[in-house]
């Protein structure tokens, strides 16, 4: 049995026909930048994230970097951040000359520790006090704890703009005088930065990404930087990049969202499924970790996101050999990810080298993902499970 890590094909051959007129559409319209087609998307997805404004931009990264120049950001900044993600996180803070400062993952949700990160602020605020922007990831599709980090943004005066890459749609439970309300991603810092890359729950036809927010005059800012710092054309009071949302990708993801949360569900059910067959295999805990659904038994949790399982990411002792085994009997597998931001060569820093994150370390060395995407059969995550389980028996 052949089961890959992610085939869009299923996903995409329902939908072939509506996208096919959509992108004649704008072909035939030759209206090929930004337009009305990016405005309408911009819309629903600030509507869906539970954000007043949706800046439409060229990728995940872009919006990253267009978040960061938006705030001024800089030579002799800082920003803190987390040093288990994808290297964009870190990547377009080094662009705009800044320096992260990282904080170590929680155990088990690896989100950014809020109890590190209050350290940090704490002794940034009893030195220079350069800690201009938090950044915090939604790994694998769970948000991080952004009541306590907003909190700490709050009291520090540092902003923050969630990379939510991995987590549109994902929700958070805000607790409050014993009650709950789930926000979602995107909707609970100054800004949240999104990714459509094709692997990504709702992509699009290559790169493509959005900022939402809302700070009016922040969004207006965004606006001006995605086209060259341009306000109005041809005038330009700051320094921009070319970080527009083209209107094809646009209506590729305004067809593909209204389908986003049955999308969500059936990843879902899969996550649910894998939790039962890994538990009747006997591996859980001992040699398997499952993810960790850090707000599945909060009030609602059933009715809402608590966790949209971009990846399935298990923990498990002799993980490169264990892959090895899953690829050699056709199942997709990959590794999210093998090597720490402040481990990366690209810093050239013995003052990162030296740095120590015990639980990002500790990630990078044992995790591997599973094939989750929602049109996966029953059938498959049980090979999955059962070729998984043979490795373990014949060790």
């Amino acid at each position: 049995m052949n089961v890959p890590l992610l085939d869009l094909k299923p996903q995409l051959a329902p939908l072939r026909a509506q996208i096919l007129e959509a992108v004649t559409r704008v072909i035939d319209s030759t209206g090929y930048i930004l337009g009305p087609e990016v405005t309408k998307l911009e819309q629903k997805v600030a509507q869906y994230s539970g954000a007043a404004h949706g800046v439409g931009v060229s990728s995940g990264t872009d919006a990253l970097l267009a978040a960061l120049m938006s705030l001024d950001i800089g030579p002799g900044d800082l920003v803190l951040t987390t040093p288990y993600t994808f290297f964009a996180t870190m990547g377009t803070v080094l662009r705009v000359g800044a320096k992260p400062v990282f904080v170590d993952v929680e155990p088990g949700s690896l989100n950014m520790d809020p109890a590190l990160t209050a350290e940090a602020l704490k002794a940034d605020r009893q030195g220079e006090n350069r800690i201009k922007a938090m950044i915090p990831v939604h790994l694998y599709g769970q948000c991080a704890d952004m009541q306590r980090l907003g909190a700490l943004s709050q009291e520090y005066g540092v902003p923050i703009i969630e990379d939510a890459a991995q987590a549109i749609g994902a929700e958070f439970p805000y607790e409050e005088n014993g009650q709950i309300t789930w926000k979602r991603a995107g909707g609970m810092g100054l800004c949240g930065c999104f990714s459509f890359f094709p692997s990504k729950n709702l992509g699009c036809l290559g790169d493509g990404g959005m900022i939402t927010t809302s700070d009016e005059a922040f969004a207006a800012i965004l606006r001006s930087n995605r086209n060259h710092g341009a306000e109005p054309k041809y005038y330009h009071s700051r320094v921009g990049g070319n970080f527009r949302l083209d209107p094809i990708q646009a209506v590729v993801l305004s067809i593909k969202l209204d389908h986003l949360e049955q999308w969500h569900a059936g990843r879902r059910a899969n996550a649910a499924l894998y939790r039962r067959l890994f538990a009747d295999a006997g591996l859980v805990n001992d040699p398997v970790i499952l993810p960790t659904a850090l707000y599945a038994d909060k009030a609602g949790a059933s009715e809402h996101n608590h966790h949209i399982y971009n990846q399935f990411v298990i923990h498990v002792p002799k993980r490169d050999a264990l892959r090895q085994h899953l690829q050699a009997n056709s199942v997709g597998c990959e590794i999210y990810y093998p090597l720490c931001l402040h481990q990366q060569e690209c810093l050239r820093d013995d003052a990162y080298r030296a740095q120590s994150f015990p639980v990002a370390e500790q990630a990078a060395a044992d995790s591997l993902a599973l094939p989750i995407y929602p049109e996966l059969t029953p059938e498959q995550l049980e090979y999955v499970v059962k070729t998984i389980k043979a490795f373990y028996h014949a060790c």
